[in-house]
């Protein structure tokens, strides 16, 4: 049986990926290995690995990594103690293919070593750009260690096989996350708002700012612009979600918290809301706010829109749901009084997402089932 090992770092990136897991776990051909790392093990983003196993996974290997700073020092360093971290599970689980998801540094020490070890690598979400984050060169780089490539466009494909890699072994399946969108029961608006404690009620959005990582020292002033904005819209109801563990990342998680203490009538603030939670929010509110990848990719499928702020997210394709804005208090101002518009929020509602396609995971499931893995180490590099 094919032992298949899936690695997640963040409660949001395991929501993305728990369907596939369930799919693979209930596979008679394969065997579900689960390493968690990086945020899930750490008690200031809510020791979320428990989330996992609260779901009926078992947890196979715990790779401890992140250090107590947000600095590029600590950072780096954390990079290097995963890569040891993932030696010691790989020697010890001996994985048949490694699968993981996206652009975070974790992913880049967890395919580091494996191709150490000649493990086959699956890779979700290669060939997007995010020019603002240092995340851009690490999703490019988990592609030229990967052997099996999932695209949530055509564009993305083309851009995976620029990078060298085989057609044959790139494979458009759209975006995971609205694939899951389709398959799960969400909560009711009651529900929701009983688990939340937070009434959705009136003009609600919700707000998810991360630093941006190719730019020095600018997440304080862009998240005091945006706040300086939310403060002044006083009918707003505005839910937030923390950032990443990324530089500068505490600076953010202070100002947002300061900001719903002094708010607490309209704004409630969450590390994460997981899956169901998130998803079922995005069913009740007005927009999303921040720069996210979320909002340009899964958001539009809900049928509102999405404020787009600042370079984080430049270069990656964006539905007509999202709007682009400078980091200014005029820009953020002016932006979000657009999308709040009745107008805007009417032209979102049966807007076309070009991430979407059906049966995302099972098309997955079926790629990974068929390939002779061993045959796959060795690459070739495809010249266009």
């Amino acid at each position: 049986m094919r032992k298949v090992c899936v690695i997640t770092g963040s409660r949001a990136e395991y929501g993305l990926l728990s369907r596939l897991m369930k799919l693979i776990k209930e596979d008679s051909d394969l065997i579900l290995q689960i390493i968690v790392t990086n945020m899930h093990l750490s008690p200031e983003f809510g020791n979320t690995y428990q989330d996992i196993e609260k779901d009926g996974f078992h947890i196979d290997k715990k790779v401890h990594m992140l250090l107590s700073s947000d600095t590029a020092n600590a950072t780096a360093k954390s990079i290097g103690v995963a890569v040891i971290g993932f030696a010691d599970a790989y020697e010890d689980l001996s994985p048949d293919l490694i699968l993981v998801l996206g652009d975070r540094y974790e992913m880049l020490a967890a395919v580091s070593a494996a191709l150490v070890y000649k493990i086959p690598v699956a890779h979700i979400h290669g060939g997007e750009i995010t020019e603002g984050a240092f995340d851009d060169s690490i999703r490019h780089s988990i592609s030229k260690m990967s052997h099996l490539h999932f695209t949530s466009t055509d564009e993305y494909r083309n851009r995976v096989i620029q990078l060298g890699e085989d057609p044959a072994f790139v494979f458009n399946v759209g975006a995971i996350g609205i694939d899951n969108l389709k398959h799960l029961n969400l909560l009711t608006k009651e529900s929701l708002e009983e688990d939340l404690n937070f009434k959705l009620s009136g003009e609600c959005i919700l707000v998810t700012y991360h630093t941006v990582t190719l730019e020095d020292n600018t997440a304080q002033e862009q998240i005091e612009n945006l706040l300086e904005v939310l403060k002044e819209i006083k009918n707003l109801q505005i839910l937030f979600t923390l950032p990443n563990s990324d530089p500068n990342g505490h600076i953010i998680k202070e100002l947002i918290t300061k900001f719903v203490e002094e708010n607490k009538d309209r704004s409630a603030v969450f590390a994460a809301l997981g899956q169901i939670r998130y998803l079922s929010v995005l069913k009740y509110i007005n927009a999303v706010v921040g720069n996210s990848s979320s909002g340009l990719i899964e958001v539009p499928s809900m049928g509102i829109p999405t404020l787009n702020i600042g370079s984080r997210q430049q270069g990656r394709l964006k539905p007509k749901t999202v709007v682009d804005c400078e980091t200014s208090v005029k820009e953020i101002r002016k932006n979000l009084l657009y999308i709040l518009s009745s107008q805007f929020k009417n032209s979102c509602k049966n807007a076309p997402n070009p991430y979407e396609k059906k049966n995302t995971a099972s098309e997955i499931l079926s790629v990974i089932k068929k390939y002779d893995l061993q045959k796959l180490v060795k690459k070739r590099f495809h010249n266009l």
